[in-house]
């Protein structure tokens, strides 16, 4: 069992971010086991079509958890809440060698290195090139098509998740992050793996929804690493089903094409640059019609940091459901 250890400091230093990368990592392991990650089928059965002819063996080796640990450093916690997937592989890429050794060291305790993995140990600077090489391709073909309806999910459980923070406080939050998660006190248990008490001393932990994450629930607990958890965000069951739909036509007949297409799209929250991106309108042009369909009261918007997020109010909802 890993014990977080909680001050007063770090409960009010705890956070939320999303991770690219550890969505990226752990989808790998829908793939190499779809039965025991049966919520992802329909995405398994697209990646697989999408990555024939990749060689993605080497992410694959290190993402697989065969003796219970992954190297960080291929995923590292987020620095900032919403970071880009370029700017954290960034980071990967520069990893100082002795990091990298340590943590491959761990991976394959008791075992020979791989001989693709090699490199990262022979020579780091080419090895991690080759390693945030191989994550950019994958990314690019098995999680960019699908990652706005994912980070929709993530960025409505943080908001969930905020809002109960707001009205009870972090204990609250804490305690439905997971069945493996209890809060006693001042300190944050999580049946998984061997023991571990680790003292937060002032850094606070972060909160990661990562949707691959499912069934499970992980935690990041070694040094240098900002301590994270790593959970399932709530509803994570609707991320993969299709939509049911609605008269689309007459809806447009009511609000017109674009405030329909809006209201239709809005199934989860999102920003107006990610609907303006789903749309293919101009983010001020979706702005605009945001406003109207909030004096309408038919949507709502929640600030989360910088962003502003923007969700169907139940108003909106009953009238997708009546048309």
């Amino acid at each position: 069992m890993i014990r977080f250890r909680f001050g007063h400091e770090d409960l009010v230093r705890t956070r939320f971010a999303i991770s690219p990368l550890f969505d990226l990592t752990w989808s790998t392991d829908a793939l190499r086991d779809p039965a025991h990650h049966s919520l992802h089928l329909p995405w398994v059965r697209a990646a697989q079509q999408r990555l024939e002819g990749l060689d993605y063996s080497l992410l694959d080796l290190l993402a697989t958890s065969g003796n219970g640990y992954v190297p960080d450093f291929i995923a590292p916690p987020p620095s900032t809440p919403l970071p880009d997937l370029e700017d954290e592989l960034a980071r990967v890429r520069a990893t100082p060698p002795e990091r990298v050794a340590i943590e491959i060291g761990w991976r394959f305790r008791g075992g020979p290195v791989p001989e693709v993995v090699r490199p990262l140990l022979d020579d780091p600077e080419r090895g991690l090139d080759e390693l945030t090489r191989v994550m950019a391709e994958y990314a690019e073909r098995a999680i960019a098509p699908w990652w706005t309806q994912i980070r929709a999910a993530l960025e409505a459980d943080i908001v969930h998740r905020a809002r109960r923070l707001t009205a009870g406080g972090a204990i609250e939050v804490f305690d439905e992050l997971h069945p493996n998660v209890h809060w006693r006190d001042g300190t944050l248990e999580v049946d998984r793996g061997p023991a571990h008490d680790v003292d937060l001393g002032g850094r606070g932990l972060l909160l990661v929804p990562a949707a691959f994450a499912w069934p499970e629930v992980f935690a990041m607990i070694d040094e240098p690493w900002q301590p994270a958890l790593i959970y399932t965000p709530v509803g994570i069951g609707m991320l993969w089903a299709p939509d049911e739909g609605c008269d689309l036509e007459a809806l447009e007949a009511l609000l017109g094409r674009r405030r329909a297409g809006i209201l239709a799209t809005l199934g989860s929250p999102a920003t107006t640059t990610d609907l303006a991106r789903r749309l293919g309108a101009s983010a001020a042009g979706v702005n605009e019609h945001l406003g109207i369909l909030r004096r309408a009261g038919l949507v709502r918007a929640a600030r989360d940091g910088r962003h502003v997020l923007y969700e169907r109010t139940p108003m909106g909802d009953a009238l997708l459901r009546e048309t």
